[in-house]
């Protein structure tokens, strides 16, 4: 009889595959693996570090989910010819096929020694926009934090862009069809979202790789220590998009930046580098991009050696007596946005701006 070659469990003659299998882990016997269990958690590699000696593509560019318009076109295209915005391929492969039963779609969630590592990886949305969706299960994943056993929370990015804000094409999309209902929705979800960066007793660390826009940026002043990438820079231009300001921008942007900057910020989309955020007292410390992950990973491993109780209390001594303020004016902010995007004549300007361009950069 014929000699029949032994079937090895291979597609399309991909010679790789069970080597790429081995490199990356199998994600079949990861199906049953918990993200709160600590077992299986020192297999998956550290996604902040990437390899150079491995081909390094673009980060920026995919396209929407539902097949819209996409509207962060100028932003793709502005960064994309940043040749320095570049991410290992195979990193979002690696962090994807160590996720446990999809729990979270649009994020990475890891238990590391100490603290608690979150990534924005979206999958749905371009540049790590957010959606309601999105940050749901931000929130969902600080909720777990809070509880567990970790001193602290690490905030960054898979790709080249730390986040774009809010969505604007997933706006569009649905208030469009329903604006009465989808604006209080989406309000809401704003509001919750932010509430929970507010309410979080233990410290917030926070990575900033690439741009940090709209909503993205606004969140940066409720965190406690923010560490920027010489590649970063930070926008918020909600005026020039035809939005009132939101994650408690329109206070804590004042206190840290001064009124002027302030208002050049959310009123003329004024862009800071890493540097000037960081003499205005936005960014704790810029870092050199090659080193970037090395230094974050070195200063947040001290920071988790603290003791939890020492930690958590100098917290409270320095965010206690402005968490009822803050959430009083993120209520606010909230109810802003709702009415803006509930009446026509708001709606129409948003539109009609969003349809032409979305961010000057």
């Amino acid at each position: 009889m014929p000699l029949k070659k032994p079937h090895n469990g291979l597609q399309n003659g991909d010679g790789n595959h069970e080597k790429d299998s081995r490199h990356f882990g199998n994600g079949s016997q990861q199906q049953n693996m918990d993200l709160n269990d600590h077992e299986g958690e020192h297999n998956l590699p550290s996604v902040l570090e990437v390899n150079s000696d491995s081909p390094v593509v673009n980060g920026i560019g995919s396209s929407l989910a539902n097949g819209s318009l996409n509207l962060h076109s100028t932003v793709k295209r502005k960064l994309d010819g940043e040749k320095d915005y570049v991410f290992d391929k195979r990193l979002r492969y690696s962090v994807r096929q160590n996720e446990s039963n999809c729990r979270f779609r649009d994020i990475v969630v890891r238990k590391e020694d100490g603290f608690t590592h979150i990534l924005l990886s979206s999958q749905t949305s371009d540049n790590n926009a957010l959606t309601p969706e999105i940050m749901k299960e931000v929130r969902r994943a600080l909720c777990n934090a809070s509880a567990d056993d970790s001193k602290l929370l690490l905030l960054s990015a898979v790709g080249s862009v730390f986040c774009s804000g809010l969505d604007y094409s997933y706006l569009i999309g649905r208030l469009s069809n329903d604006r009465r209902k989808e604006s209080t929705r989406i309000a809401e979800a704003i509001r919750d979202f932010v509430k929970a960066f507010i309410q979080f007793k233990k410290p917030i660390v926070v990575a900033i790789n690439g741009p940090a826009l709209g909503l993205g940026a606004s969140i940066l002043p409720l965190c406690d220590i923010v560490w920027a990438s010489e590649k970063a820079w930070f926008q918020t231009p909600y005026a020039t998009i035809r939005l009132t300001p939101a994650g408690c921008s329109s206070y804590t942007f004042p206190q840290i930046l001064g009124v002027a900057l302030a208002n050049e910020m959310l009123f003329c989309g004024r862009k800071l580098t890493a540097q000037e955020a960081c003499s205005r007292g936005l960014v704790s410390q810029v870092f050199w991009p090659t080193t970037f992950s090395q230094e974050v990973m070195l200063r947040v491993k001290e920071m988790a050696s603290c003791s939890a109780v020492v930690l958590e209390e100098s917290k409270c001594l320095v965010r206690s007596f402005l968490k009822s303020g803050l959430e009083d004016v993120n209520e606010k902010e909230c109810q802003m946005l709702k009415q803006l995007w509930s009446s026509s004549k708001g709606l129409d300007s948003l539109f009609s701006y969003l349809q032409d361009k979305i961010y000057e950069v």
